[in-house]
């Protein structure tokens, strides 16, 4: 390597490399310098012998600034903070301070400078003590400064250019100074100078545009705001005296903010006081008075939020009452100076105030107190208005003074929805006002095809046929129906059967049914609540089950063998499987007329389908209603008959869900379901939890309880109606088990004497000498009973294996048998191999079958007369065909044969018949 080649290149770079390091030396230098300047500056501020030069001090500050025109650096920020807090406590006895306030302020918005990378983190907390010191300047009750800062906190926000920066400094990230301020108290000490503002309107206007800002640029903003308890402090300024509105405007923008970003739970309890309720109440005339709508809904809905919870303080403060008056206008012509002069333009901003205050109506009904409030105002008349179908005429929708027919119904919809929950709380009402009548009515016209046709194509394809907002408001109109029905008031229950809704509903199923849109949620959810509806008025009377009759029993029927497939397809067939059932059970049963039907209609066999269909949700109520059904002699036969796709009869499937329920229990059973322990034959691990303590008097005992919790006793039940023997499709399994359920009643007994006694021990209660006897054979006999099962049970399972040995040992005689043949057809086989493959072989047994003839031959009586016999011997093999049978034979041999005959026999036969010599063919089947 060549080394001077090396130093001279290092030598030539020297020059450069110096001029660069005086210039880097130069500025740090610069920078010291400032930074002793800034200490000394602080210096002179505090220090006792120099406090009180005024002059001195606007001439350094100003020096100073003038210096630090382009920024302040980020290590600089803790001193400059000093000097600002400094010049802060000196504006009160000398204005002279102001600007130079003002001044700093205005170089606070441009970015903070840094001199390395890392100086953003090193200087962390610099800043963000720096930005808490910068909102305390707010106590300066100077207007042009507070406008300032007020202005400086909006420039964060915005993009300001950065002014030329020398070598060596940098500007900050955008989001460096944003981040940093969410960490401060900034935003909380601006909310708080909100009650130094009283005389400075516009620094106030511009204060809450700037809150408005910081609430919806940042959740942690909005938590800071919470924790000062900004909901509260804004909601009591809002109403301060404003001739733009401006104030009112800003100031629901920034609770809005608080409920979208913030704690809604926290802004509510905040607002939930009596003084914040009765500022809502003054900002929501004043906007309703000004016609701002748009700030009038946004005061509703926070208005709402806090109805969810605080409904009270809404009526005391009467704030609920004019809420109310409002939401009956103009359905409902008064007084009130609050809408005696009251023009509406029904336009969107009305529409949407109108939906609000609906929407209060079912929040503020939770206080019994309201609903009085309701009954003054006549709430449930102008609710059943909104609701009346309404003549769909051109002249009608052509009135620029009503609702449009978009907005009508849209308004119909939400008068539905709180129908449904005002309605059950307004009884007395909903009859005066015959809500029934309304609501039948309405339902009959959403079933019924639109007869005007020539209007607006939006407004006709929404209203034909099932589609859009009829079916829309018949699920609103049916939702209404069941909450009334389900109140269980006999005299609304009674009103719709007089004006025949049974049928008008069960017309109504099979409509939804027919349509092609069947299977679409809104339909399923209709088709659910009417046959809710048809439970709860059939339920507890024989004649309107009588009229719920065969076209009732056709729907349940359909529903029955259409839904147990679709169970778990989602969209509400579940719910529809549940309430069609649950349609059976109090529609039908109870009633022979719609039973027989029910059962001729195959009504029982779908409920065993359901009930083999592993939908455990069900099995419960299918239980009871086969088991009440079974009082019905006809049953039986029907359910002794069904059988299932796999062939399992009902007693088979009852059995089966005995032996599952018991497993799920965890009963004690061995493998082959025996009853494992006889001092416990059906009890279950969770009766056995509270031994040690007595239940209370007023509650059931364990043994009780588990009667109620699980399926035996309804299983036991139709056993008992079945009966215990010739049951169908049982296997020996199946009869064990049944051998348990056949005394399900006998060891419940014993269990609630057992219990009995251990109660008496723990109560140290001793009974008499008979008692204590007779407690004691009562548990004696439960134990031999489960004893005795235990035995026959064990005797089924011993004939099972009698009978399993029997079979197999019958299966190896068979196996034999069958072995021994196939031998034999193997050796003829192979003997008739051997007679066609050797010809001195086939020679031989010609030969043995000659002298067997001979041997077997009678003797002739006339030992004279020779009589010879025509022989037949084979001559040639014409052909083979081999069959599907295995062995000898599956083989078809076609011989020739030759007819020839003896001298004596020619002469003999020659006088009768002249036959020549001939060769036939004959077919040999092996």
């Amino acid at each position: 390597m060549d080394w001077g080649k090396l130093v001279s290149q290092r030598n030539t770079d020297i020059p450069v490399t110096r001029a660069k390091s005086s210039d880097e030396k130069q500025h740090i230098e610069q920078l010291t310098t400032k930074s002793l300047e800034l200490s000394k500056v602080i210096h002179l501020l505090e220090d006792p012998l120099t406090a009180n030069l005024k002059e001195r001090h606007i001439f350094v500050l100003k020096k100073l600034l003038k210096r630090c025109q382009i920024g302040f650096l980020l290590k600089e920020l803790t001193g400059i903070a000093k000097i600002l807090n400094v010049c802060a406590e000196k504006t009160k006895d000398h204005p002279e301070y102001v600007p130079i306030l003002c001044e700093a302020l205005q170089i606070c918005r441009l970015p903070f400078l840094k001199e390395k990378t890392s100086d953003e983190l090193t200087y962390t907390q610099d800043v963000i003590e720096f930005l808490s010191h910068m909102g305390c300047l707010m106590r300066v009750p100077d207007a042009e400064v507070r406008r300032h800062i007020v202005e400086c906190v909006k420039s964060f926000y915005s993009c300001v250019a950065p002014k030329e920066l020398p070598d060596g400094l940098q500007s900050t990230s955008p989001g460096y100074r944003l981040q940093l301020l969410e960490r401060s108290d900034l935003a909380q000490t601006l909310l708080l100078s909100m009650a130094a503002l009283e005389n400075q309107p516009d620094i106030r206007l511009q204060l809450l545009q700037t809150l408005q800002i910081l609430s919806c640029a940042s959740d942690m903003n909005c938590a800071l705001m919470l924790n000062a308890r900004g909901a509260e402090t804004i909601c009591l300024h809002m109403n301060e005296a404003d001739p733009t509105g401006q104030v009112l405007l800003q100031s629901s923008e920034v609770m809005w903010n608080l409920l979208e970003r913030g704690s809604r739970e926290e802004v509510t309890a905040q607002l939930g006081s009596m003084e914040c309720i009765i500022s809502l109440k003054e900002a929501f005339l004043n906007s309703f008075g000004f016609g701002d709508l748009h700030l009038t809904n946004d005061l509703l809905v926070i208005t709402t939020l806090i109805a969810e919870h605080l409904n009270s303080l809404i009526i005391e403060s009467l704030f609920a009452k004019q809420l109310v008056v409002l939401a009956t206008f103009p359905e409902i012509k008064r007084h009130n100076p609050l809408v005696r002069s009251l023009k509406l333009n029904f336009n969107k901003e009305e529409l949407k105030m109108k939906k609000l205050l609906l929407n209060l109506l079912v929040f503020m009904a939770k206080d019994v107190s309201a609903l009085q409030i309701y009954r003054e105002e006549k709430v449930m008349l102008a609710l059943l208005t909104l609701v009346r179908p309404h003549a769909a005429s051109p002249d009608r929708w052509s009135n620029s003074r009503y609702w449009s027919p978009i907005h009508q119904e849209a308004l119909q919809l939400h008068a539905l929805a709180t129908l449904a929950t005002v309605a059950p709380l307004l009884l007395d009402d909903y009859m005066l006002c015959q809500g029934n009548s309304c609501l039948l009515l309405l339902l009959d016209w959403c079933i019924k095809p639109d007869v005007h046709s020539d209007q607006d194509s939006s407004v006709r394809r929404g209203l034909e046929g099932f589609g859009g907002i009829k079916k829309a408001q018949m699920q609103h109109c049916v939702r209404v129906l069941r909450s009334v029905t389900s109140s269980c008031e006999e005299l609304i229950n009674q009103d719709l059967c007089d004006q025949d809704a049974i049928s008008q509903l069960l017309g109504i199923l099979m409509q939804l049914e027919a349509s092609p849109d069947e299977d679409d949620g809104v339909t399923l959810e209709i088709e659910s609540d009417i046959q809710l509806i048809l439970s709860v008025l059939c339920e507890s009377d024989m004649h309107r089950k009588e009229l719920f009759g065969a076209a009732g029993v056709e729907m349940a029927v359909h529903f029955l063998r259409k839904g147990y497939n679709k169970f778990h397809s989602g969209l509400g067939h579940n719910k529809l499987i549940l309430t069609t059932v649950d349609c059976v059970w109090s529609c039908i049963v109870g009633c022979f007329t719609t039973e027989n039907y029910f059962l001729a209609k195959g009504g029982v066999f779908l409920l065993l389908e359901l009930l083999s269909s592993s939908l455990r949700c069900i099995y419960c109520i299918i239980l009871a209603i086969l088991l009440e059904l079974c009082d019905n002699p006809n049953t039986l036969s029907y359910i002794l008959k069904w059988r299932d796709r796999n062939g399992q009869t009902a007693p088979r499937v009852l059995l089966q869900l005995w032996s599952d329920e018991e497993e799920k229990l965890s009963v004690s059973r061995n493998l082959q379901g025996v009853i494992a322990d006889p001092q416990k034959p059906i009890l279950c691990p969770h009766q056995e939890e509270d031994v040690d303590r007595s239940p209370p008097v007023n509650v059931p005992s364990a043994a009780v309880l588990e009667i109620s919790e699980n399926l035996r006793a309804k299983i036991y039940s139709i056993f008992c109606k079945l009966g215990f023997e010739d049951l169908p499709g049982l296997s020996t399994q199946h009869y064990v088990t049944l051998s348990i359920v056949r005394r399900y009643l006998d060891f419940k007994v014993g269990e609630v004497w057992q219990e009995i006694k251990r109660e008496l021990d723990l109560d140290g209660v001793r009974p008499i000498s008979p008692d204590a006897e007779a407690l004691f054979s009562i548990c004696r006999i439960s134990g031999d009973t489960a004893v005795s099962v235990t035995q026959e049970q064990s005797s089924i399972l011993e004939q099972q294996n009698k009978e399993e040995i029997g079979k197999e040992e019958h299966m190896y005689k068979e196996i034999k048998t069958r072995n021994k043949q196939q031998k034999l057809l193997d050796k003829t086989w192979e003997n008739y191999i051997s007679k066609t493959s050797s010809f001195e072989t086939l020679k031989e047994v010609k030969a043995a079958r000659e002298r067997h003839m001979e041997s077997t031959r009678p003797r002739s009586r006339n030992d004279d007369a020779t009589f010879h016999p025509s022989e037949h011997f084979i001559g040639q093999v014409i052909s083979v065909e081999a069959r599907d049978t295995p062995g000898p034979a599956g083989v078809k041999v076609t011989l020739a044969r030759a007819s020839m005959k003896s001298a004596g026999q020619g002469e003999v036969e020659g006088a009768t018949a002249q036959d020549p010599e001939f060769f036939s063919a004959v077919s040999v089947g092996v």
